[in-house]
Order: structure tokens, then sequence, then C-alpha cells
């Protein structure tokens, strides 16, 4: 029987591939939509996953350092190590940068600071180059930054050299990654203008004349002669990572930290939460909407196709008909026609996924079980629209045939 299915898409062959390349192409997207969603769930948790952390320690009532804005004192790294059952711990810090390049150029990455010496970047996926060797004046960029080994690159009033190429380090929002040290992030955050120095020095300056220590004129004279203030204090990283002890026990620690009044504390597994549920929730959702509709816009698509197919052979059933061909004929030619139509629309979308998807700017990841289900998805509208057609095709008038 599949040879008259076969015989018949044969007479039309043209145009059942135009039709099946359209409704490739249709559920080309469904595919696309399901691997940008997979890939955004990969691009949350790319920081958390790299860094690592026990626990993350970020500034009270708020739910940073992703989802939120976070802002803890430098010290809080010392206070933190000295908790029981903490085996090390580290400052991160982050800030997005836009950079103008001398020929026009522009850059945006997001900066991640690493802890040096504690955390050199050995953990990052390297694909050229190496990790950091020293505090100062190096970085490690993602390839999609488009930089590359030995490149200079000027943030605020030092210039960085690459000295490292990863593959696949983004931020949530799509940026590539750049990771240099925590010191030289607080540094490019901090930069200010010249005037904006002078400026915030002077206002320093009077606010310590206000204070007790500034009442002792050999303080102040002190104090101008290093050029530095000893109430000044060191500008606050994003959050603190704890590494505990092997065998302490994670709940335990965080309820000890949890004790203290200036700080939130969140494990590993709560900060991925909070990223898939919070920052690319809505993202998610409005995703999962679109990819309903097209499912819905192909099968709408599909059953009027078939339908067309199925008016344009009425004669021709009309004759199968008439020769006694009993309705499982009729039934699994329209089936399988059908069938083929949705099989050819699956390879379509397979082959566009495999050229195009690698184009994208963001990151598309999709799994094995994507495309199962996918062509679960496509044999369940190639049926329903063979239903449609075949109660068209069984409509079909024996007589008619006699009549023409």
């Amino acid at each position: 029987m599949m040879d008259l299915a076969i015989r018949d898409v044969r007479q039309d062959l043209g145009r059942f591939i135009l039709t099946a390349a359209g409704l490739g192409m249709l559920m080309s997207v469904v595919l696309a939509m399901t691997g940008i969603y997979n890939g955004m769930v990969v691009d949350a948790t790319v920081l958390p996953d790299v860094y690592g952390g026990d626990l993350w320690v970020v500034q009270k009532d708020t739910q940073g350092p992703f989802a939120e804005s976070s802002r803890v004192p430098s010290l809080l790294v010392d206070r933190i190590r000295a908790v029981p059952g903490v085996e090390r711990t580290r400052a991160y810090a982050t800030l997005n940068v836009q950079n103008q390049m001398p020929d026009g150029e522009t850059l945006r990455f997001t900066l991640a600071g690493l802890s040096w010496p504690d955390d050199l970047g050995n953990s990052l996926p390297l694909e050229q180059g190496r990790a950091l060797r020293q505090p100062h004046y190096e970085m490690v960029v993602d390839h999609a930054l488009g930089l590359p080994l030995g490149a200079t690159l000027e943030m605020g009033r030092d210039t960085y050299t690459v000295v490292g190429i990863t593959s696949g380090m983004v931020s949530s929002g799509g940026d590539p990654l750049v990771f240099v040290s925590v010191s030289d992030t607080l540094r490019i955050q901090n930069d200010l203008a010249n005037e904006a120095l002078r400026l915030e020095r002077e206002a320093r300056v009077s606010r310590v004349r206000r204070s007790p220590y500034g009442r002792d004129p050999a303080n102040l004279a002190r104090a101008g002669a290093q050029g530095t203030l000893p109430a000044t204090a060191p500008p606050p990283v994003t959050a603190v990572l704890v590494d505990l002890a092997p065998g302490q026990n994670v709940e335990t620690v965080k309820a000890s930290l949890s004790q203290w009044s200036d700080i939130s504390v969140y494990t590993i597994e709560e900060e991925r939460d909070l990223l898939v549920r919070g920052v690319i929730d809505r993202a998610r959702r409005q995703i999962g909407l679109f990819r309903i509709l097209l499912v819905v816009i192909s099968a709408i698509v599909m059953g009027l196709i078939v339908y067309t197919m199925t008016v344009d052979k009425m004669l021709s059933l009309s004759l199968l008909k008439l020769l006694g061909a009993k309705r499982r004929v009729i039934l699994r030619l329209i089936l399988e026609e059908s069938l083929l139509l949705g099989l050819f629309a699956y390879l379509v979308a397979l082959l566009i996924g495999e050229v195009a998807f690698d184009l994208f700017p963001r990151r598309v990841l999709v799994e094995d079980m994507d495309r199962v289900a996918l062509l679960g998805v496509i044999a369940g509208i190639s049926v329903a629209s063979g239903l449609v057609g075949l109660r068209k095709a069984l409509s079909a008038n024996p007589n008619e045939v006699l009549a023409s």
C-alpha cells in the first residue's frame, strides 16, 4: 500500500517537496525556540557552575548577585574565613562594560572578577592560552568577543592583555564574559575622572575634619603626606563565595552564617534556582507560549494542506471506490501521504537546525530528547491531518466517475 501513496506523491512531486520544505521551516522555528530556552538556562547558570562554592554570601535581604544587585564589604572575606567549617573564601565582583574600540567597533561584555590568588581561572574551559599568572593587567576572554591571544584592551586607566580564550562563557544576558582579578574589576568599576577624584578627595577630607580623628592637626598632616585617609574603607564586592572543609554540612554552616544581621546566605543550588525561576522566568514563559502557538499553526496549516491534496484527487478516489477498493485502502493512502509529508518536514527541520542554529547570536542548545519530542509532535499532527483528509475522502462518490 505504501507504493500507492508514493506513486501519488510522484504525480505532483514538486508541490510535495515545496509543501514539506515550508512545514519544515515552520517546525525548525519550534525546534529553535526549544534550543534557545535550553541555551538561556545554560547561559544563566554558567557563572555559578564555573565559580562553584558551597555557599554564596550576599547583601542582606537581596537575592544577589545574579538576580539582584548586591554589595558587601571586602572585609567580609576574612570574617567568614574564621567561621568553623569554612575552608576557603573568595571575593566575587562583576560589572557590565561597553568599550569603544579605536576602529569604532563597540565591544559589550560582562567583567567577572577572579579572587587572586585563590582563584586563577584554572576551572575555566580554556580553548587557547592560559589562566591568570599575575593579579593585574591580564584577562581571559570568551571567543565570542572576537579578541585573539595577545590583544590588548583599555579599561579604566589601564591596558589589559588577553592571555586566555574560553568557549561558551556568556552571561545570562548573552554578553561574552571577560575574567580579570577582583582587584582589577573593582579598580575599573570605581574609576573616576580626574575632577571627580579631586572632588571626592575634598569631600572625604571635609568629612574627616568634622570627625574626632580630624580634630588633631597631626593626623591631618600625616594623611596629607601619605595621600590617603585611614578612615577610607576598601571598595565593596558583589558577593563572597564560601568553600567548606570536607565532611562539613552545608546547612549547618549556612544556619550559622544566617545569624549575622548584615548578610543573606544561599547554597549553589538556590543560586541556580533563583536564576532560572527569576532572571529568565518571563522569557521562559514567553518562549513556551510561542512554541505552543507555532505548533497549533503548524497543525492547522498541515490539516489544510492534506485536505487540499485530498480534494485534488477526489476523482481518483471515486475510481478506487468504483473498482471495489475497501475503506481501509483509502484510509492507508491518506494517512501514509500525511505521514510522509510530516517525515520530510521533520528532516528539513533537522537540516535547517544543523546549518543555521550555530549562526544565531545566542546559544541554541538542542538535546536528543528535544528532537524525539518534535518527531512525536509532527507524528501527532500528521495523524490528525490525515483524519481530516480521510473524512473528505470517504465522501467520494463513485457515480462521479461514470458521469465524467
